[in-house]
Parts: structure tokens; C-alpha cells; sequence
């Protein structure tokens, strides 16, 4: 008992800690919401270029996000080893996300150059992410040893995750396209997006600025590197993924992700187009929709830890996804069998949000006990290796989190040039019913498929309470034993 009464991380710190992930968050929100549609219907760049840019983007994930979690595992400095990489990361963040959306106005004329410029930004600004999310992910995981403590500590970095969308949704709709611009055209007027960016750049900096300086409290009594003596190398890189993989539950986490992120990427890029087209609603419904997320997200948040101790991780994990992907994908194939509310209507906004909160909660639940899993799997590893090695499994998480959106990207920009064929510069209420049609298909039942992949992935993990305690407990055993050797 008094091991896990001193093993409770205080309230100050988990408020920190989740206030920084409010800023990774701003800059998903921005980047899933609006860069995608800003270029394809804005700026006039084809979906199949744009879905191509950010699939590069997604290659450089390949190679900095383990990279960021092995350094940063192995980092020695008087500030440790994460806290150096929070703080280098928030100011070129920003700035990235500012020129992602100010392409000189000579890279315009050119689908070529107008493709270099978001590819390119679009890589800086995955990298100075990893550069923040990696360690602040594996921070997270060093708070607690406890199984369930974990999973609170987890909660609060995804309650401020939605804190950071819900704050970058509601100025966005409910302010900018709303009131602002809303007899210019709202999300189809260029010059709209100008207080958007600005406000996000700012977001991004103070919250992970202000994560990294109030945490810096906890650097002496976080992990160390681990004491191999080995320093960072390319070779030790390649050695300490290949370690990470071997790990059979680490590997059906990383397949479920996989999956889910086609599922999530495709709903999160084209969420922006069936609102506008699909549902055609006004900019101040788009905003109520956010209620869905407002109930679900703390529905998680209270909910996570009841649901470990009465099912575990793993059936938690399993059962959250199926919902996820069932709800997530309800309203849309409900309208294609003529069952939902006509457009426009605020009925419809009811009914989406009723259904919405459902997908929400599951959603919630799923995303903290994904990453209260990968910190117990470090345990293991811990155990099996004699390493602690947060940064490369959470590494995994980064990179799966931004190819969600990647993913999405590609399937959306292949889909709209190919498939649902929805122009450049469309407008609501003028787009064909076969077109509407088509972007319901791919939205409703094929987004849906990949998630129910990824439910049954899941249940390869195996790691429970009763697992987990008998792990630690062989960990405790072994630093009693490596103490009492020491002169």
C-alpha cells in the first residue's frame, strides 16, 4: 500500500503534463481539419498532389520518430533527457504551421511548386511535432510505475488533448467563420484563414512552452538513460527497433494502430467536406458539433480507469475500437438509406451529435488505453532487456498518430479526383447526388471497415493486471538484488 500511495503523481503535475499535449493538438486540429481542403478547394492543388505531400511526410515519420525516441531515451543533460527536446520544439512549430498556409504567391501559378511547398513544410512540421510528442509521450510514461495510475495519468493528457481541438473548433466556426467572414463564404474565403493560423501558432507556443517549465519539477525523479553505457548511434538506433518489435504485444498494438489510422485519417480529412456538401450546414452548426466531443471525450476521462479495473486494457481496448468504428461511421450510412433528418436542419445537427457522442466516448477510452498499454509493455521490455526505453515505443504512437492524418489525406485525395470526383471551388447545394453519394460511401462503410480490422488486431495484446503486477514485481526483485551488489 504505501508503494502505491507514493507511486500517485500530484494533481499540479498531471495538469501540466496534459496541458502540453493541448498544443500537439492544436496543430493536428489545424493541419486534419483545414490544410487538405485550404489547398484543394482554395488554393486549387489536386487531391491526388496533396494526398502525395503528405505521404512523404509520412516517410520522414518513418525515420524521426524512432529516431526522436532513441535519443531522447539515451540524452544526458543537467535538464534530462526529455525536457531539452520540449522546450527546443514549440517556436519552429509555430512558425512551420505559418508557412504551410503562406505560399509565396509565385509557387501559386504551379501545381509542381505549390506541391515542393507543402510537401516541404508539411515534413518540418511532422519533425518539430516528433520533436515535442516523442518525449513528452515517454515523460508521461515515467510518472508512475502503477497499472492504473497510468491510466490516469493518461486521461489528463487526453482531456487536454480535446481542450486543445475543442478551443482551435470553437474560434474557428463559431468565431472566425461565423462571425468574422461568414457573408464572404466562411471556410471558402481565403483571407479567413489568416486569424486562424495566428491564433493556433500562438496556442502551440504557450502550452508546450508551459508544459516543459512546469514539469521541469520532476526531472530528478524520472527514469534515467539506460545504464548500458552505450550512447546514441544508427547502429544502436536499428538495435533498440528491432528489440521494441520482437515484443509480440508491442507489435499487435502497432498493427491495430495501423488500421484505426486509415479508418480515422479518411473521417478526419473529409469531415470538413460532409459538413460543408454531404450535410450542408451553416458554419455555427459545424460548431455545435464539437458537443459530441465535449460529452464523449469526459465521459473517457471519468470512465478509463473503472473500465481497467473491471475489464482491463485489453477488452477495453477491443470493445472501444469496434465502437469507435461503428459510431463514428452510423450517420452517414444512416442518410444513404434516406434515415437521417434533411440537411441543413438543426434537427440533423441533434442527430449527428446524438450518435456523435457514442463515437466520442469510445474514442476517449481507446486513445488513453493505447498509450497506458505501451507504458506497461516498457515494463516488460524493461524486464527482458534491462532498458527503459519509453521514447521508442511511444515513438510508435507519434508516427501513428500523424499518419492518421496522412492516410486520410491520400485516401481523401485519390478519392475526390478519382472516385467521388468533387471539384475545386465547389459550392453547398450545387454538387450533384451522385457526388454526395460517392463521399458518403467512403466516409460511412469503407472508413468503418478499417476500424473493425483494427478491433481484432487489438485482442493480440494480452498484457493484464495480474501480468503487469507480476512483472513489476520481478523488476523490484532484480533492483533490491543490483542494490545490495553495490559497494
Amino acid at each position: 500500500m504505501a508503494n502505491a500511495l507514493n507511486d500517485i503523481v500530484p494533481l499540479r503535475t498531471k495538469l501540466w503534463f496534459g496541458f502540453g499535449a493541448s498544443g500537439e493538438a492544436a496543430t493536428n486540429w489545424i493541419f486534419n481539419a483545414l490544410t487538405f481542403f485550404y489547398y484543394q478547394q482554395i488554393l486549387g492543388l489536386s487531391g491526388t498532389l496533396a494526398g502525395i505531400a503528405v505521404t512523404i511526410g509520412i516517410f520522414s515519420d518513418a525515420f524521426t520518430d524512432p529516431l526522436m525516441g532513441s535519443i531522447s531515451d539515451r540524452f544526458r543533460s543537467r535538464f534530462g533527457r526529455r525536457h531539452p527536446f520540449m522546450f527546443a520544439a514549440p517556436v519552429p512549430l509555430a512558425a512551420t504551421i505559418y508557412l504551410i498556409f503562406h505560399p509565396p504567391e509565385a509557387f501559386l501559378d504551379s501545381q509542381a511548386s505549390l506541391f515542393v511547398w507543402f510537401m516541404a513544410f508539411t515534413v518540418l512540421m511532422r519533425t518539430f511535432t516528433t520533436l515535442f510528442a516523442v518525449p513528452h509521450l515517454a515523460m508521461g510514461a515515467e510518472l508512475s510505475d502503477d497499472y492504473i495510475q497510468r491510466s490516469k495519468v493518461m486521461s489528463y493528457n487526453n482531456l487536454f488533448t480535446f481542450y486543445g481541438g475543442f478551443l482551435m473548433h470553437c474560434f474557428v466556426w463559431f468565431v472566425v467563420f461565423d462571425q468574422f467572414f461568414a457573408e464572404q463564404g466562411g471556410q471558402l474565403h481565403q483571407p479567413a484563414y489568416e486569424p486562424i493560423v495566428w491564433f493556433c501558432c500562438v496556442l502551440v507556443v504557450v502550452t508546450i512552452l508551459g508544459c516543459a517549465w512546469f514539469t521541469r519539477d520532476r526531472i530528478p525523479t524520472l527514469k534515467p538513460p539506460p545504464a548500458d553505457g552505450v550512447g546514441f548511434s544508427a547502429g544502436r538506433l536499428l538495435l533498440d527497433m528491432w528489440d521494441a518489435v520482437r515484443n509480440r504485444h508491442y507489435l499487435f498494438l502497432l498493427l491495430g494502430l495501423f488500421f484505426l489510422s486509415v479508418m480515422i485519417g479518411t473521417h478526419e480529412t473529409l469531415a470538413i467536406y460532409m459538413a460543408t456538401f454531404y450535410w450542408e450546414l451553416t458554419p455555427r452548426q459545424i460548431g455545435w458539433l464539437i458537443a459530441n466531443n465535449v460529452i464523449g471525450f469526459h465521459l473517457g476521462f471519468a470512465l478509463t480507469s473503472a473500465a481497467h479495473r473491471r475489464f482491463d486494457k485489453r477488452w477495453t481496448i477491443v470493445a472501444t475500437a469496434a465502437g469507435l468504428s461503428v459510431f463514428w461511421s452510423l450517420a452517414v450510412t444512416l442518410r444513404l438509406f434516406d434515415l437521417a433528418p434533411a440537411n441543413t436542419t438543426w434537427e440533423l445537427v441533434a442527430f449527428i451529435v446524438g450518435i456523435g457522442c457514442f463515437s466520442a466516448a469510445c474514442g476517449s477510452i481507446l486513445n488513453i488505453s493505447v498509450m497506458s498499454a505501451l507504458a506497461d509493455i516498457s515494463d516488460e521490455h524493461e524486464l527482458r532487456t534491462g532498458r527503459r526505453q519509453e521514447g521508442i515505443f511511444y515513438s510508435a504512437r507519434t508516427f501513428f498518430a500523424k499518419t492518421t492524418n496522412g492516410i486520410g489525406h491520400v485516401v481523401a485525395g485519390v478519392a475526390l479526383d478519382h472516385y467521388i470526383l468533387l471539384e475545386s471551388h465547389a459550392r453547398p447545394g450545387e454538387v450533384a447526388p451522385d457526388v454526395l453519394f460517392r463521399l458518403g460511401i467512403v466516409d460511412g462503410p469503407f472508413a468503418m471497415v478499417w476500424g473493425l480490422i483494427a478491433a481484432c488486431l487489438y485482442a493480440g495484446y494480452r498484457i493484464d493486471r495480474r501480468y503487469h503486477a507480476d512483472v513489476r514485481r520481478q523488476l523490484e526483485a532484480r533492483r533490491r538484488s543490483d542494490a545490495a551488489r553495490e559497494p
